[in-house]
Parts: C-alpha cells; sequence; structure tokens
C-alpha cells in the first residue's frame, strides 16, 4: 500500500532538521474534542442572540403545530445530504531555542450523498484532505514548512493554528495550544463542507440538507438562500424564547418549550440574526422511551437573508419531510440515533470510509531519523 502521508515528509524533515523534534510517544496520539462540541459549537454560532422573541412565520399559529409524515412518495423533497468529519493525531512538538509549537496532523473529508426516486442512495460528491497544524511563527522555519506542505499537491494543506477561525475562537477548549488543532481542523472541514455545498448541481426543488446549523459563511456566501437546510441534533440547551399565553408575553426556556411537543409535530417558528435565519424544533420520535426529554428533538435552520416573514405551510412542509426521515435510523451504531437522519449517517460514512486507519496513520507518520536529519 502506497504511503497516503509521503506528500508531508519533507514538511517533517524540514522541521527534524531545523529544529530539535519531540516525537509523540506511539508517534500520534488522536486529538478528540469533547463529547458536546455540536453543543459548544451551537452556542458559538448563535452568538449573544440568545433570547429569541420574533415569531417570524406567517401566519402566526399555535406554539405546537401538527405535521403529519411527508414520504418521499408524496413528494421528495430532501435530495441531497451533506456532512463533513475530522480526525486530529498529534504527533509531538518542533523545538528552536527556547520557542517551540505542537505539530498536529488532520484528515479531514466532507461528502454529499444523493437520494434517488427509488430511494437508492449513491454519492454525489466527495473530497478528503490531510492537513499540517502547528504554529507557523513560533520557529524561524514555519514559512518554510507551509510552502513545502502547499507544493506537495491539491489533497493537502497548512494550517497555521494561530490564525482566527469563528469555531475555534469561541470556545475555551478551542483556545488551548494542544486541544486547538481539533478546532481548526473542525474548521477546515465545515470549509470543504461549503465548497462541496455550493457546487452541487441541484435542480429547483432538490433540497439540500446540512448537518449543523448554519454559520455566518453560509448565510454569507449563499445569499440566494435557495433549498436548503441546517439540521442541528445537538442543540444549545440555554436558548430562551418569548411567547404569548393568551395576552400575555413571557419567556420560557428550551425545556418549558419542548416539554409538550409531541412526536411528529413542531414548534412555533422563530428568528435569529436578526431574522436571517429561521429556527424551529421538530420532534421526530419520543419523548416515551427514551432517556431522556430532549432526545429526538431536532432544531431547524432556514437561511431567510431578506429578513422577512416565511410562509408557514413551506415549514410545515419541510418539517413533514423530516418527521418521514425518521423511518430509518442507525441505532446501535451512533449514540445520537434517536436524533439522528439516516441519509446524514450515510454522507457521514462515506467521509470516513475514505479515511486511513489509525494503525496506517502510526506507520506512515514517522519523523525521519536521526541519519537523515544529519
Amino acid at each position: 500500500m502506497r504511503n497516503p502521508f509521503e506528500g508531508l515528509r519533507p514538511a517533517l524533515q524540514v522541521m527534524a532538521k531545523e529544529g530539535n523534534i519531540l516525537p509523540a510517544t506511539g508517534q500520534a496520539i488522536e486529538d478528540l474534542m469533547r463529547p458536546d462540541q455540536e453543543e459548544a459549537y451551537d452556542r458559538v454560532r448563535l452568538g449573544n442572540d440568545t433570547l429569541l422573541d420574533i415569531v417570524i412565520e406567517t401566519p402566526n399559529r399555535l406554539l405546537y403545530v401538527p405535521v403529519p409524515a411527508i414520504h418521499r412518495s408524496e413528494k421528495h423533497l430532501f435530495r441531497y445530504f451533506l456532512d463533513g468529519s475530522a480526525r486530529t493525531f498529534y504527533i509531538g512538538n518542533v523545538v528552536e531555542g527556547d520557542r517551540q509549537t505542537p505539530v498536529h496532523v488532520a484528515q479531514i473529508g466532507a461528502a454529499a450523498v444523493f437520494r434517488e426516486d427509488s430511494g437508492r442512495m449513491r454519492s454525489a460528491r466527495s473530497e478528503h484532505r490531510l492537513v499540517l497544524l502547528m504554529d507557523r511563527d513560533a520557529v524561524s522555519f514555519g514559512e518554510k514548512v507551509e510552502q513545502t506542505v502547499n507544493g506537495a499537491g491539491t489533497q493537502f494543506e497548512f494550517v497555521n493554528l494561530k490564525e482566527a477561525d469563528p469555531l475555534s475562537d469561541g470556545t475555551e477548549a478551542g483556545k488551548q495550544p494542544r486541544s486547538r488543532a481539533a478546532h481548526k481542523a473542525n474548521w477546515r472541514m465545515r470549509v470543504l463542507e461549503g465548497l462541496i455545498g455550493r457546487n452541487l448541481s441541484r435542480k429547483a426543488g432538490e433540497w439540500l440538507m446540512l448537518d449543523g446549523g448554519l454559520g455566518s459563511e453560509y448565510i454569507r456566501d449563499w445569499p440566494e438562500g435557495r433549498d436548503y437546510l441546517g439540521v442541528v441534533k445537538s442543540s444549545y440547551k440555554e436558548l430562551r424564547f418569548c411567547v404569548k399565553t393568551g395576552r400575555q408575553r413571557q419567556d420560557i426556556n428550551v425545556y418549558q418549550l419542548l416539554a409538550g411537543l409531541k412526536a411528529g409535530e413542531r414548534t412555533l417558528a422563530f428568528g435569529l440574526r436578526e431574522g436571517a435565519v429561521a429556527t424551529w424544533y421538530v420532534r421526530i420520535r419520543g419523548p416515551e422511551y427514551l432517556d431522556f426529554p430532549l432526545m429526538g428533538v431536532l432544531r431547524i435552520e432556514l437561511p431567510n437573508p431578506g429578513g422577512e416573514a416565511v410562509r408557514s405551510d413551506l415549514i410545515d412542509e419541510i418539517s413533514g419531510a423530516l418527521v418521514a426521515e425518521r423511518c430509518e435510523t442507525p441505532h446501535g451504531k451512533d449514540v445520537r440515533w434517536h436524533a439522528h437522519l439516516y441519509a446524514i449517517f450515510l454522507a457521514e460514512q462515506a467521509v470516513k470510509n475514505g479515511f486511513v486507519s489509525t494503525e496506517v496513520i502510526k506507520a506512515g507518520l514517522r519523523w525521519p531519523t536521526q541519519a537523515v536529519r544529519e
């Protein structure tokens, strides 16, 4: 088998020649983000917009709206499903005098799958990258390493750990030198997702479903807002909502909002970011027989660049199609099965199937020996 990391070896040789290497024990150690990373990123994307006091749909409905399932045989709304994944490995530190930087290598990927009329799924497009991450400015030869990686081919990327990005800088873990690399890799994965999503050849009415919320990159770079949405499986739990009860208006938390939400129902739609995004919750299963009352609930984000009112019938249609997506689930394959949509799960698997194993990483990512450095 050809070493998939061969393109990174010249960069490792630069670091081994110019600096002193402190290798990771076992050649490579995977960096893991917190298990609730999706919820943490959801909080970052929301910013200070945690009190949702704009009901953005028209006509106004009750707090809970029944949404019968709309199977694809009735109307095939969702055709494309997009997801990404990232795995990051710490391979050591490079030291120059009293300066040093951790060095990481990440596998990132994103894939879109397409569903045919028969229900058969096929890959529409996928991209994978191998990323070298370090603090470029911490050592004098950082730019040389960057140039070496960027010259190795389009499947390789260099990322400066000190560069800012919306996700890494928004979480405490993302600000720490060691854990920052995993968050930076996740951000690069999001960028790759956006690249794939914008370049799909979609016909009018072929909706694209994105895994996760819509960051500003989707609102800013996709100003037309045509036929796509984000599905958040692990939503930020500190959101509050301003609702009318009779003639009174009151603020309720997300637990209160979802306590009365039954399977096959959605909530009112609220405006995020001054109405540039419409968001609402859909319960696809439970809460009976689930471990936690918020399981089985999705939060939907629909781009609305103009900030105008969104038609309730459109929200009903989207929600009904989402309820129908619950019919298959990766139970036992993913701890989030209760809120996981099978087509998104397949997109995730399409990404991960393009990754090399930990054993290959440890065998293929070895620092040059002393003889090579000399």
